[in-house]
């Protein structure tokens, strides 16, 4: 086995473990070897290799196999000469997979002490395609890594799975290590920072973990609605991220939902996380995901010389997977790799075939009658005066809106839309698509009715 055919293996693991376990766990092993049958990875720590041993030791034995790769034991272990080795990168984005140089840890060489995640030498800021969605969060990552006086502390950012949330707080950390090589800079997750404060507890260390913790000077925290329901977890974070204000150090976090929005986590932390900046990750639009794909390929073409990508592929990828910039990136990766292994180009027959799965899991699922329901709940009217025959200005604009949303989110055609708006004629439903369209682009209120509506449908 060789380490690209591991770094495939990482990113099918990603999908079936979920991005934070795979960044937490499976992205720091670093394959040393395969003899008679045993493939043996290096890990940070003892401790880490038991807990994915235990954990996720069958599933990595299920993708090798699938990967064609006969393994009948699995040995997680520190080189012998690891104190003095480099902290080892994610394995799906290591020197020996991209031709790039491993990233070195954020804060320290020494593996048992560091608490930072490694940073991926795919998530840059020359690598971050920015949008409509995405510009705001972009705008303030890149203020921080620029250093300087700011206006703002934290910077919290937040939006669904696969928006670019966690690129955006590697990409600080690569432009912090570029230009202030100075400054202890940690990242982490919610997950490590908890067990890490556990192990401590166990092992009476308390007052290392303090240090590590409030000695950075700028602190960064994936996925941080994982602290939910941890009380002893959260206390300390508390008081962590009171003592780096109170220093003036850098605090950027980031969740899937906004500071209030969070489960089981204290009032009095989801109110100092929102002090700040809060900035909102909308989902990708149609253009983002082509220019997102876009940057993909060029990066691929590198790797597989000679594929080429017939016109259609990237707009029919853009349309069909529009949830989740994770996959769609993982469904380009597949087709790169299955079109240099045949030898053929990426056409849109070979799409469809070859992701099959992918687009049948991202089928849109969404009725016109869950939208019509959803906008009549969002406008606090009936759903029988919405689809009655009443042409007040309070039934007909959320009328329209319904319309719109169902021309947009569903493969119904405009006679079906008009006979679920009350036997309408399609005529009808195709004069409420063209106006709210037009009414979009310069009455904010409705602009921003549609994208809630939107993502709340999506969810």
């Amino acid at each position: 086995m060789t380490n690209e055919i591991w770094a495939q293996v990482s990113e099918e693991l990603k999908q079936a473990v979920g991005t934070n376990n795979h960044t937490t766990w499976i992205a720091p092993l670093r394959f040393e070897a395969l003899v008679d049958g045993v493939a043996r990875f290096h890990v940070p720590t003892t401790f880490h290799g038991n807990y994915v041993l235990q954990n996720f030791g069958d599933q990595i034995l299920t993708q090798l196999a699938r990967a064609g790769i006969t393994v009948q034991r699995l040995i997680f272990a520190q080189s012998a000469n690891s104190a003095a080795a480099p902290r080892p990168a994610a394995v799906a984005a290591s020197g020996h997979a991209s031709g790039q140089p491993a990233a070195p840890a954020l804060a320290s060489d020494d593996d048992d002490a560091t608490p930072s995640a490694t940073l991926d030498p795919r998530f840059t800021f020359d690598r971050f395609v920015v949008g409509k969605p995405n510009e705001m969060a972009h705008a303030a990552a890149r203020r921080i890594a620029e250093g300087g006086s700011l206006g703002f502390n934290p910077l919290f950012l937040y939006g669904g799975v696969g928006l670019g949330k966690t690129h955006l707080m590697h990409a600080i950390g690569h432009e912090m290590r570029q230009h202030q090589p100075h400054l202890k800079v940690v990242l982490t997750s919610a997950e490590q920072f908890m067990y890490r404060f556990i192990t401590a507890l166990r092992d009476k260390r308390m007052m290392d973990f303090k240090q590590l913790f409030r000695s950075v000077d700028v602190l960064m925290v994936d996925d941080i609605q994982f602290l939910g329901g941890k009380d002893s977890t959260q206390e300390e974070f508390f008081h962590t991220f009171n003592a780096l204000i109170d220093a003036g150090k850098r605090i950027i976090i980031s969740a899937d939902r906004a500071p209030g929005a969070m489960k089981d986590v204290e009032e009095r932390i989801t109110s100092r996380m929102g002090s700040g900046l809060v900035v909102d990750l909308f989902p990708t639009d149609f253009e983002l995901r082509v220019g997102i794909l876009q940057a993909k390929a060029d990066y691929y073409r590198a790797q597989y010389p000679g594929i080429v990508v017939q016109p259609g592929v990237f707009e029919f990828l853009a349309h069909r997977i529009s949830n989740n910039v994770r996959v769609l990136e993982g469904a380009l990766t597949r087709l790169f790799a299955f079109a240099s292994l045949v030898g053929r180009e990426i056409s849109l027959e070979m799409t469809q075939d070859c992701l099959a799965d992918i687009l049948r899991a991202s089928d849109r699922k969404i009725t016109v009658e869950e939208i019509q329901r959803r906008v009549s709940e969002h406008y606090n009217i009936r759903l029988s005066d919405m689809i009655g025959p009443k042409r007040v200005r309070n039934y007909a604009r959320p009328r329209q809106v319904a319309m719109y949303l169902s021309k947009k989110l569903t493969s119904r055609s405009l006679p079906e839309i008009g006979r679920r708006f009350g036997g309408r004629d399609h005529t009808t439903v195709m004069h409420g698509v063209r106006k709210i369209e037009e009414l979009k682009s310069t009455d904010s209120q409705i602009a921003d009715d549609l994208e809630l509506l939107r993502r709340a449908l999506e969810e």
